[in-house]
């Protein structure tokens, strides 16, 4: 595994602890379509989340929610609509909401994180 994938599930593994301290049910993890990947999907209380998590070392290439622009967000609502429908029994009753966290240091488990609630 490239040491950029590396990165990558480490910081959606913090993720996923991140969100379940925070009360959250974590419900799936790097779900894949032919249309791309959602990395993680939570719910709490009456929300469904799909989350887009973001890892990087640093800020050399800017901050990780800068790569969320509005076509990958886009993609990433078709995405969470193809998973409902995949899982409407997960879905049935649930406000759809789309997060990011990013995750900024060398070592996923103890770099700075930021959750943006509710991407629109």
């Amino acid at each position: 595994m490239a040491a950029k994938d590396v990165l990558g599930r480490a910081g959606e593994e913090r993720a996923a602890r991140h969100l379940e301290s925070c009360g959250y049910t974590v419900v799936d993890r790097n779900w894949r379509i032919r249309d791309g990947e959602i990395d993680l999907v939570a719910i709490r209380r009456t929300d469904l989340v799909v989350v887009e998590v973001k890892t990087r070392r640093g800020e050399g290439f800017g901050h990780p929610f800068e790569a969320i622009d509005a076509r990958k967000r886009q993609r990433l609502w078709r995405l969470a609509f193809a998973w409902i429908a995949a899982h409407p029994e997960v879905a049935q009753g649930r406000r759809l909401r789309l997060d990011a966290i990013a995750i900024i240091g060398a070592d996923p488990a103890n770099g700075a994180l930021e959750h943006l609630e509710d991407l629109r």
